[in-house]
């Protein structure tokens, strides 16, 4: 089993504080098990993906499957949404930075099909 497939096997566990967020080492680690669109920004702080669609229904038929995603594991991402385009973000609120759920998440979205 591939380490991506290994993350999409896992839940989101509910995360309300208390534990450390990932540092930037294990950040980089977790980050290769994901598709290489995936990037980690603000100080590895956080992961972005940028997804293009050709028009705004195949865009918003992408969004709708991500937040039924976030709904169904309770971790929720932060989208930029436009006509042609949908930026995802994670980072886990409670911690100021990532955690395991982030990349679960993460996974999941590389299964949507998006053509």
């Amino acid at each position: 089993m591939s380490a991506a497939a290994a993350l999409t096997e896992k839940r989101c566990r509910p995360c309300e504080g208390g534990v450390a967020p990932y540092t930037p080492e294990q950040a980089r680690a977790a980050l290769a098990q994901l598709s290489p669109d995936w990037h980690l920004v603000e100080d590895d702080k956080a992961l972005r993906r940028e997804f293009g669609f050709r028009d705004f229904y195949h865009t918003m038929s992408f969004v709708n499957a991500v937040a039924h995603l976030a709904n169904i594991e309770d971790h929720h991402p932060d989208l930029s949404v436009g006509y042609s385009y949908c930026h995802v973000r994670f980072s886990t609120h409670a911690i100021g930075g990532l955690s395991e759920n982030d990349f679960i998440c993460a996974a999941k979205i590389d299964q949507i099909p998006t053509r």
